[in-house]
């Protein structure tokens, strides 16, 4: 492993080349990328590199996402398969007429959505910034929120809206278990519970932290509490873990597994030797079709500079 680190390290210097990685890749993954953070942080990092290749290390969405912002940049990702469950369950051609038929409502789609997606939309959103953006519209405002039903309902929940929302939903979010988790909770009294609001309503209810990956990594770095059950996909407890040696972090369970964490398949088809391959040979590599590309980067650059007004 030693030795592939290295050179990988060679090839990026080499290439000129920037890794980027989401807090959901695998420890060794996040160890070597340049930057690790949630869906905001990625965009703003790839929009802001001197790079001249940016390796996403995370799904296809965040590498088209990439190359939105960086049409003139070499985007690669390690493994072209490498998909989303909640990107999936919206697709364009339906989205589209979905919004067709809405005309007077305004269109706010969660980062978690393809190129052509975005591009019939008004402004993206993260779980970052949700809230403040959907805030920054007036209260009367007709909006379609999509594809997370989960994150709509809850941003519902909290602002008093009733957006229209798409039917849409993340497959390791939907899966945690309620009779589980209170049961961790049983067995460990002092812990709090930290819970991504892509979950559904009956798991946010259990939690004591509602917040995207980067807000429950920073909670759990300031808490005075020393244990957590995190109830999002378990590849943020790496970096929970290496920023508080000193505390425990439980991986909340799924539903119908005996498996004690809930990982996305998706996010797991990453691995070191694909990302060797990937800066060797430069692919796969992200092509994002210019006529959608042209518009889907006014969403994203809407949603970056509310967020930099906002202070995300």
């Amino acid at each position: 492993m030693n030795e592939l680190i290295t050179t990988i390290e060679k090839l990026k210097k080499e290439k000129n080349a920037v890794i980027l990685a989401h807090y959901y890749q695998s420890g060794d993954i996040q160890d070597i990328a340049d930057f690790v953070g949630d869906s905001l942080a990625l965009a703003q990092w790839a929009a802001k590199t001197e790079a001249d290749i940016i390796v996403m290390c995370g799904v296809h969405f965040m590498g088209e996402t990439a190359k939105i912002l960086c049409p003139d940049k070499k985007v690669l990702v390690p493994d072209l398969e490498a998909g989303c469950s909640l990107a999936d369950s919206c697709p364009a051609d339906k989205f589209a007429a979905f919004v067709s038929a809405h005309p007077d409502h305004t269109v706010i789609s969660y980062v978690n959505t393809s190129a052509a997606v975005k591009a019939v939309t008004d402004v993206v959103v993260t779980s970052t910034n949700a809230r403040q953006i959907v805030e920054s519209f007036p209260a009367d405002e007709k909006i379609i929120f999509g594809p997370d039903r989960n994150l709509g309902n809850y941003i519902n929940s909290i602002t008093g809206r009733e957006m229209m929302l798409w039917d849409g939903a993340c497959h390791v979010h939907e899966q945690f278990s309620v009779e589980k988790i209170v049961g961790l909770k049983k067995a460990h009294p002092s812990a709090e519970v930290l819970a991504h609001p892509e979950c559904k309503s009956t798991i946010l209810a259990l939690a004591d932290k509602i917040g995207s990956t980067a807000a429950l990594l920073k909670h759990a770095i300031n808490s005075d509490k020393k244990e957590f059950i995190v109830a999002t996909e378990s590849g943020i407890l790496h970096e929970m873990q290496k920023q508080c040696p000193e505390k425990t972090f439980i991986p909340a369970p799924p539903n119908d597994s005996t498996c004690a964490c809930n990982e996305c398949s998706f996010m797991r088809l990453n691995t070191m030797e694909k990302l060797y391959n990937c800066l060797k040979d430069e692919t796969p590599e992200i092509i994002v079709d210019a006529t959608v590309a042209s518009k889907a980067i006014r969403p994203i650059q809407r949603m970056l500079d509310i967020s930099e007004t906002l202070g995300l």
